[in-house]
Parts: C-alpha cells; sequence; structure tokens
C-alpha cells in the first residue's frame, strides 16, 4: 500500500518562505516523477511542480516559477517543496503526489492527505 505524507506547513506571512516535506512508504520515489499539486479554498486541485525520475528535469506552474523548487532525496525516498516569495495566493492545501502528463495537464495515481499553507497580507 503506497502512502505519501506532508509536513512542513504552516501559517507564514507574505513575503515570507516554507519548505515542504513528502515521505513515501510502499513505494521508491526514484523510479517515478514526483511532485505538488494544490487546492484553494473554492478551487479545483491544480498542478503545481513536477520532478523528472532522473531529477534532471522540473516542470513548474507559471503562477510559482522563480519562487518554488522541487527537489528530491532519493537516499531518503523524501521529496521537497521550497517555497520562497509566499504571497496570499498560495494559500491552499498541498498534495504529494506521483504526476503524470494527461491531456493538457497533469495526473497522479497516489495522493498524500496534504498539508495546510497559509500565508497572512
Amino acid at each position: 500500500q503506497v502512502q505519501l505524507v506532508e509536513s512542513g506547513g504552516g501559517l507564514v506571512q507574505a513575503g515570507g518562505s516554507l519548505r515542504l516535506a513528502c515521505s513515501a512508504s510502499g513505494r521508491t520515489f526514484s523510479p517515478h516523477s514526483t511532485g505538488w499539486f494544490r487546492q484553494a479554498p473554492g478551487k479545483e486541485r491544480e498542478f503545481v511542480a513536477a520532478l523528472s525520475w532522473s531529477r534532471t528535469t522540473t516542470y513548474y506552474a507559471d503562477s510559482v516559477k522563480g519562487r518554488f523548487t522541487i527537489s528530491r532525496d532519493n537516499a531518503k525516498n523524501t521529496q521537497y517543496l521550497q517555497m520562497n516569495n509566499l504571497t496570499p495566493a498560495d494559500t491552499a492545501i498541498y498534495y504529494c503526489a506521483d504526476p503524470y502528463p494527461y491531456g493538457r495537464g497533469w495526473n497522479s495515481d497516489y495522493w498524500g492527505q496534504g498539508t495546510q499553507v497559509t500565508v497572512s497580507s
């Protein structure tokens, strides 16, 4: 059984930073792409970032490019999302996932339980 567990969410002021982490059990991250989605109140879940299985290619939503960085430590079977210069628009529940291209966007077969990120103005 695959379990993805996020940590690192919290409350931060605009302009601040947070680093999310996601550990996996029942699945090894390294042969797969890994990534993050988020869902803001009243909105659909959206793609945030993905990292290829080889860790050589990254993909970011336009809204987070230049501010967020995705990475993965294969030895720890953990992926990270470093979020800098946060704005209130980044407030959402962030989900760890194993994304794959789907139509014009991304989808995932596995999801974590989510971690809340709240950015105050």
